[in-house]
Order: C-alpha cells, then sequence, then structure tokens
C-alpha cells in the first residue's frame, strides 16, 4: 500500500535510541556520581573546539574558575568520571605538568542497566521506586501490532545497480561513539573457579570471555571469593551445563542479603576522598598517620590491626554500618576504629562504637584530623569522667599529643606504616 491519504492517521513507535546523551548522563550516571561530576563533564565538553575533536590549550585555573570550584572538587569529581569510564587522565609531567583529558561517551541505556555492576548500584542509590520510574524512560512502548500489515519495502524494491566508475578513497579514523570499559580488579580467578566444579555438573568450553566479565562483576559487587563463587555457579547450573546468569545472579544477592540481614551492596569509597584529605606537608608522627588513615580502606585499616590479617562478621558489619549506614567517610572511620580498640582493649564493640560514631556524624566530621581532633577532646572529657580510682591505664594514639607537629617519625616508624600501607 504505496498510496496516502492527508487524512490518514499515524504514529510514531521509538525501535531505536534516539535519547540524548544528556538524559542518560542525568538519570543513570549522576545519581552514582553526583551532581559535580556531571557538571565537570559537560564543561570538560564545552571546550571542544567547533568540530567537536579538540581544544586549545587552557589552564585549570580556567576551568576552577569557570565551575566555581577547588581543586580538591575538581579532583574528586574527576576521579568519579575515570572510574566510571567517562573519562581517561593523561599527564606529561614537567615543571608545568600538561593534562590530556579524553572524553568517552556513556554506555547506552541498555548497557548501562544490563551491567550488573551499574545497575545494582543505581537501585542501591535511587531505591525501588525512583529505579522504576528512572528505566521506564529508556522502556520500548508496546504496541499490538494485530491487523496491522507489515507493507515495509525491501532495499531490492527501491534501488537498482547502475555501471559507473568508482574511486578508491583510504576512510580511517572517523568519529564514532567510543565507550570505556568498566576496569574492575577482581579478587577472583575464573580458571580457578572452573577448576573447582565437576565437568560433568559445568562445560568448561561454556565459560566465554562474556561469561568471565559477567563473574568478574557479580563477584565485585558482593565482594564474592572463589569458594563462594564456586558454591554459587554450582548452583546455577543448567541441564546442558551452562550457567544461568538470571538465576546466579538471583542467587548472588540473596546469600548476600541472607548475611547481611536483608541489606544491599552499595557504591561507597574505598579510601578518603581526595577532596578531603589534608594538603599539609611533613614527615611527623601525625602526618604519617594521617596519610595512613587517608590512604588506607578501613577494611584494610581493620584488618591490619589484627594478627590474623581477617576479620570477623562482626567487624565487617561494624564497618559497614559506619560507612553505609551513617555516610562516614572512610578516613573518618578509620580514626574512629582506631580510637575504640585503643580505648576498649583491642576490642571492637558496637555499643561503643555507636555512641561515639552518633556524636562524630551530628558534629560532621569529615577529615581525618577533625576527626584526630575531636578524639583527643573525648579523650580529655573521658578523663575527666572516671575517678582516679577507677581510672584504668588506657594506651593513648601516639598522635594524641599536643605537640605531636614537630616531633619526626623514626625510622622504625616509618617503616612500621609502610609495611601497613603495603598490606
Amino acid at each position: 500500500m504505496n498510496q496516502v491519504l492527508p487524512a490518514d492517521t499515524f504514529v510514531v513507535v521509538n525501535k531505536t535510541s534516539l535519547y540524548d546523551e544528556r538524559k542518560i548522563l542525568v538519570n543513570l550516571y549522576e545519581p552514582l556520581v553526583g551532581a559535580l561530576a556531571i557538571n565537570l563533564y559537560h564543561t570538560l565538553c564545552t571546550y571542544l573546539d567547533q568540530l567537536e575533536l579538540l581544544s586549545t590549550e587552557y589552564t585549570h585555573n580556567t576551568l576552577l574558575n569557570t565551575m566555581m570550584i577547588s581543586v580538591g572538587e575538581m579532583l574528586d569529581a574527576r576521579t568519579k568520571l575515570e572510574a566510571i569510564g567517562l573519562l581517561k587522565t593523561y599527564v606529561k609531567k614537567d615543571s608545568i605538568n600538561h593534562f590530556i583529558y579524553e572524553i568517552y561517551s556513556p554506555m547506552s541505556a541498555n548497557e548501562f542497566l544490563t551491567n550488573p555492576v551499574l545497575n545494582t548500584a543505581l537501585q542501591n542509590a535511587l531505591g525501588p521506586t525512583e529505579y522504576e520510574r528512572r528505566i521506564a524512560c529508556f522502556q520500548f512502548p508496546t504496541i499490538n501490532l494485530t491487523n496491522y500489515e507489515d507493507i515495509t519495502a525491501k532495499f531490492r524494491d527501491t534501488f537498482v545497480w547502475t555501471n559507473s566508475s568508482l574511486r578508491e578513497i583510504e576512510i580511517y579514523n572517523l568519529k564514532d561513539k567510543a565507550v570505556r570499559p568498566l576496569e574492575i580488579i577482581s579478587k577472583i580467578d575464573v580458571s580457578t573457579i572452573v577448576s573447582m566444579i565437576s565437568e560433568e555438573l559445568l562445560n568448561p568450553r561454556s565459560i566465554t570471555r562474556e561469561t568471565r566479565d559477567f563473574l568478574i562483576r557479580i563477584s565485585s559487587i558482593y565482594d564474592y571469593d572463589n569458594e563462594e563463587m564456586a558454591e554459587l555457579i554450582r548452583n546455577s547450573v543448567t541441564e546442558k551445563r551452562t550457567i544461568e546468569k538470571d538465576k546466579l545472579r538471583e542467587l548472588a544477592l540473596k546469600y548476600y542479603q541472607f548475611e547481611n540481614f536483608g541489606k544491599v551492596p552499595n557504591l561507597i569509597y574505598k579510601n578518603q576522598p581526595e577532596y578531603l584529605r589534608t594538603t599539609k606537608d611533613g614527615v611527623s608522627k601525625k602526618m604519617q598517620m594521617i596519610h595512613v588513615f587517608e590512604t588506607t580502606s578501613p577494611h584494610d585499616f581493620l584488618a591490619s590491626k589484627y594478627k590474623t590479617g581477617s576479620l570477623a562478621v562482626s567487624d565487617i558489619k561494624i564497618i559497614a554500618y559506619l560507612l553505609d549506614d551513617l555516610k562516614l567517610q572512610p578516613g573518618v572511620v578509620n580514626v574512629l576504629v582506631d580510637y575504640v580498640l585503643r580505648i576498649n582493649n583491642n576490642k571492637l564493640t558496637k555499643g561503643f562504637v555507636d555512641a561515639i560514631a552518633a556524636q562524630w556524624k551530628k558534629s560532621n566530621i569529615e577529615t581525618v584530623e577533625d576527626a584526630m581532633n575531636i578524639a583527643k577532646e573525648e579523650y580529655r572529657n573521658r578523663k575527666k569522667d572516671v575517678s582516679k580510682k577507677q581510672e584504668k591505664v588506657e594506651k593513648k594514639p601516639s598522635w594524641y599529643h599536643q605537640d605531636i607537629e614537630e616531633n619526626l617519625a623514626t625510622e622504625e616508624e616509618i617503616k612500621k606504616l609502610e609495611e601497613m600501607l603495603k598490606g
């Protein structure tokens, strides 16, 4: 049917991705990295030339003044863009450092929402109601085509080949949508996991590169090791000896919730954010300790306090409570953990933690130095409230002393700190 009358009606149905990338950035990426990071992404885009290929050279001062932010805030936002795959950074060091920022396109809505890491993080950031509302913006409508006839023209029905001269043209380096995959460092080894499962149950040849990536992503979300992933896979194989991904994903979540009282994993900073770190220099004991608090994850910091190097489930739950529920910064959590262990006979008791953490949260403590200062103040008040008869001899953290800023760390102390960081 090739005839159309002016009075004929039509409905347009979207079966492709016509969405503006800004819509994807705001609805899907922004809940994970924050508005400042997305603003930085858009601002960097504005520096491109008219062909949107390459900018001229600018100073960071221009960028900071344009966005009205500090260097620390810019670095924090830049780190988030890099981690989530929207930016890649190169530097050439000189008397004045020269940076190159490569901007990458966001994933399509389908790529983003089918990525288990990003999809899980988005659900936890938004909550079920808002999550459903946002993904609805990217879903195709369902149209009932009953009583409709497909009259779409075919290529050969419309075009014919004719004889013509053809000039061979070399085409290269064309503009295209470039998407950076998430770079996930895994604690699991897929080959080891597969070797732990009987071939009668799982066909090793079914583990494609795509399946390997999927297993690595799932393990990174829930922090599962080889043994845990092997058990999940055993309970997720099909009759054809392949992994049923949806079932594995479901079991991984259920197992995590069972072990964590119904909670779900949430994205948090591994270490203290760059913009909240100290800008002071020095090799005093205090500055060395601040460096440890700022550059070590709470999990690794607490593990370093125990001879076994591992954490009990109760300890992990306390760390998760401080980071997830109270939203304390990682460096602040390290100071709090160090303080509680020292005043409570090297025991991380939830009662002590709750009381102190609530006060620090109320005081809006975000930096390591502020946490150390309030810990010192609370220690003094604690000593005043305890009578001399009941007073216990407690080991003070080395950073409690007033004059510690001037005391240089010994070689032995620095060596211990370096070993802690390596561990």
